[in-house]
């Protein structure tokens, strides 16, 4: 159990687990067809880091789509072709050396995605020695939900799950201080992030939902996620979420970052309070998932106190 935990599924979880997983099938069957057409990005075409002042804090954010590569749907692989996805995962962190992940859609044992739980095993087998997982859907089966893995100690952590009346297919998101590497008295949290794919104005009330926690804890912050909202999106979600709580966008307006071929669409994000800055990002050619990972090198901004450092700016 984690410390704090908070969860509000109520009775009807059950039944919303099994409709969430026919309403992600629905979601597929739109988007699959795109998938395989999306022009692949080679490594040499996205922006290279150069070497950082110390002390980084390196992060990422991937959707792992339950396991499923970029397959079809979960259900449609046997347990050895899951195991594979999830080993060429591991094999993208080992190759990145993240602090820090955030996942999405990310499975304890499910009958539907080889009856294992994928973030203790991929922190076991890219060697994470900490982690929370939030299991906002759960029943009949399945369970899964958001999750943070990272090398730094994960403390004060929580798990929400958004109020069930907004979403047919439940969301949430986990929430943990990490203090920054060699920096005394600098605490941030660190967010994953699952926002609904129905509509904007569903979106909102979950936003408000995350607004409302992270104001209370009043630290910096970085928010990494799938949050299905586009910077352009009219009346967008992600945009919402940056103006409420003083967080930063990497060139938000650039194209040739969209992280869901299928859409072409950039809908996972990584945002920082206004005293932390990108060193680089990168949004991974990698094909893992139908998301693709974004990396982020992250530092403190010149002349920052630690005192000046404040979510609710």
């Amino acid at each position: 159990m984690i410390p704090g935990y908070k969860n509000h599924m109520n009775a009807w979880q059950g039944v919303r687990a099994l409709l969430a997983g026919l309403s992600v099938l629905l979601l597929q069957a739109c988007t699959t067809a795109q998938l395989h057409s999306y022009p692949p990005v080679s490594r040499s075409a996205v922006e290279q880091p150069v070497a950082a002042p110390a002390p980084v804090v390196k992060v990422m954010t991937l959707n792992l789509a339950h396991g499923r590569g970029d397959s079809f749907h979960q259900l449609l692989l046997d347990d050895a072709a899951t195991l594979d996805n999830l080993q060429t995962i591991s094999d993208l962190l080992d190759h990145e050396r993240p602090d820090v992940v955030a996942m999405q859609e990310a499975d304890a044992p499910s009958f539907w995605s080889g009856d294992l739980d994928h973030i203790a095993w991929l922190a076991e087998t890219s060697n994470y020695s900490q982690h929370v997982h939030g299991k906002h859907a759960e029943g009949f089966g399945v369970a899964y939900g958001t999750a943070l893995m990272s090398t730094l100690e994960l403390q004060a952590a929580e798990a929400i799950t958004f109020d069930p009346a907004y979403s047919l297919v439940p969301k949430g998101f986990v929430v943990s201080a990490i203090n920054w590497p060699a920096v005394p008295g600098v605490e941030v949290d660190v967010v994953s992030v699952h926002l609904s794919f129905s509509s904007e104005k569903t979106r909102r009330k979950q936003a408000n939902e995350l607004i409302a926690v992270l104001q209370e804890r009043n630290r910096p912050v970085i928010i990494m996620g799938d949050m299905n909202s586009d910077w352009q999106d009219e009346h967008s979600t992600v945009r919402y979420i940056s103006e409420a709580l003083g967080l930063e966008a990497y060139r938000p307006d650039q194209s040739g970052l969209e992280t869901f071929p299928g859409l072409n669409r950039r809908l996972d994000w990584i945002l920082v309070s206004a005293d932390i800055e990108f060193h680089s990002y990168r949004r991974l050619p990698d094909v893992v998932s139908d998301h693709r990972a974004v990396v982020a090198e992250l530092v403190l901004r010149a002349g920052y106190t630690p005192a000046s450092v404040n979510v609710s700016r």
